[in-house]
């Protein structure tokens, strides 16, 4: 392993002053006053259209609404029902896309369906599992939203699933599509920072809605909403319009920051590291302002060991996120190694250096001065005669940000590679197994707050270690 990552990292400072990746750059030699701005090339779309895709849709809330209208760029896709349990968001579907829309409140029926060839599943997240699993059955592919399961000892047997029906199953954490994504896993590659050593990944956000307190609708009753529907198991729970729409805020039905939020983070660390999983998770965090009667906190912390393995070196991952951050809404993952950084801002993927010199230095905050003068006298002479001026100057490496092309939707090309695999058969991006991979170390991250322990994970085997 260390042997590939020393290669890669010889081949990338050989060729860096010419080139970073494949990109034409100029000379690297002096000082800079800031990064260099290189747009990355629109992908070049080559779409078989001739075989027609109908889909549904399961979940016609916010990500339901924006999964179907990027779906639908795509050519060749064509929409066959919508299901939701609240009766407005299908008169809603139907004033989007026509009064002959199938609409339905139940899944199986929109799923049984014999002209659907693909379900979007966008549903609370206690949903996830059991509608795919059953989509899958039936022979259908799935588009499902992330977390791909709600408790982890649903993955395992969503996975078998997959694997018996052999349809395509793509996980909606759409950014691992992204063009700064693929480039900051080519730059990680070629060793473009060094030995990697740790990862620090945040998303806070600074609003009602953010904190998911959506707008509700005002005819909201047991005569809209199919609440014993959305209940799933616990069928004696009294009806609450509030933990309907604003789900996410209530263990039972969703999973919390972790499950939303650190998910897309560990997504992306996966896919540009190469990992499949920590081994070691802990977290901690607090309810610090939407005290609305949520059983969730709105900030949370975690700390996760991943070890080394054939695609990286061992390195400690940080998760962080802050519903009432006074930074505003930000979002990053920082890889940082031995030699430099790469930083994924949300819009744009920055990579910067700082290198040690060949000499440790002497003087400044040193003990040095501690000493008595002439034996610093003989230290400096020592020093000087042992290192040149060369060897004492911090090397120094141009940095650079990469930006998407203008109009560039990651979105928009994580459906297209779902459909490109229903019609050809090559694998997705995010698959099932990539997917829970991603989950269930967030999920642990809720188990590791709610208990106050620690929790070991094996992502070989993707089953939780019992450890007393």
């Amino acid at each position: 392993m260390q042997k590939s990552k020393s290669t890669g990292r010889r081949r990338f400072l050989k060729g860096i002053g010419a080139t970073v990746a494949g990109l034409s750059l100029p000379s690297l030699n002096g000082l800079y006053a800031g990064p260099q701005t290189i747009e990355l090339a629109a992908p070049n779309y080559r779409i078989a259209a001739n075989d027609l895709i109908r889909i549904g849709v399961i979940g016609m809330g916010i990500m339901g609404h924006r999964n179907l209208r990027t779906a639908l760029k795509v050519p060749g896709i064509s929409l066959a029902g919508v299901c939701d349990l609240y009766q407005g968001r299908l008169t809603r579907a139907r004033e989007l896309y026509g009064n002959t829309l199938f609409i339905t409140n139940d899944y199986k029926v929109l799923i049984d369906r014999p002209d659907i060839d693909a379900v979007i599943i966008a549903t609370s997240d206690h949903w996830h599992a059991p509608i795919a699993t059953y989509a899958l059955k039936k022979g259908k592919a799935v588009y499902g939203e992330k977390p791909v399961v709600h408790q982890i000892s649903e993955g395992l047997p969503l996975i078998a699933a997959q694997q018996q029906s052999g349809k395509i199953m793509q996980v909606g954490s759409q950014r691992v599509s992204s063009l700064l994504y693929a480039k900051a896993k080519e730059l990680y590659q070629s060793g473009a920072i060094g030995k990697l050593n740790l990862v620090e990944a945040t998303y806070d956000r600074q609003s009602a809605l953010g904190a998911w307190q959506y707008t509700q609708p005002s005819d909201a009753s047991l005569a809209t909403i199919d609440w014993d529907g959305f209940l799933r198991t616990d069928k004696k729970a009294a009806f609450d319009a509030k933990k309907f729409f604003w789900w996410r805020n209530y263990r039972a039905f969703g999973t919390g920051v972790a499950g939303d939020l650190f998910v897309h983070l560990l997504s992306g660390v996966h896919l540009i590291t190469g990992s499949v999983g920590p081994v070691k998770i802990y977290s901690s965090g607090q309810l610090a302002y939407w005290k609305d009667g949520r059983d969730v906190p709105d900030i949370m912390t975690a700390i996760m060991d991943y070890p080394a393995s054939s695609e990286h070196p061992a390195f400690q991952l940080t998760l962080r996120v802050n519903f009432i951050s006074g930074g505003g809404d930000t979002s990053s993952i920082r890889f940082v190694g031995e030699e430099g950084v790469l930083t994924l801002n949300g819009r744009d993927l920055e990579l910067t250096h700082s290198l040690l010199p060949k000499a440790p230095g002497i003087g400044g905050w040193d003990a040095l001065e501690t000493y008595p003068a002439v034996m610093q006298e003989q230290l400096l002479k020592s020093y000087e005669q042992q290192f040149s001026a060369t060897d004492r100057r911090r090397p120094v490496k141009a940095p650079y940000r990469f930006v998407n092309p203008e109009g560039y939707d990651d979105h928009l090309d994580h459906f297209i590679n779902f459909f490109e695999a229903i019609r050809t058969g090559k694998p997705v991006v995010e698959d099932v197994v990539f997917g829970f991979r991603a989950a269930a170390p967030c999920l642990a991250c809720n188990e590791s707050y709610f208990q106050q322990k620690t929790i070991y994970w094996d992502p070989l085997t993707m089953k939780l270690i019992n450890r007393k």
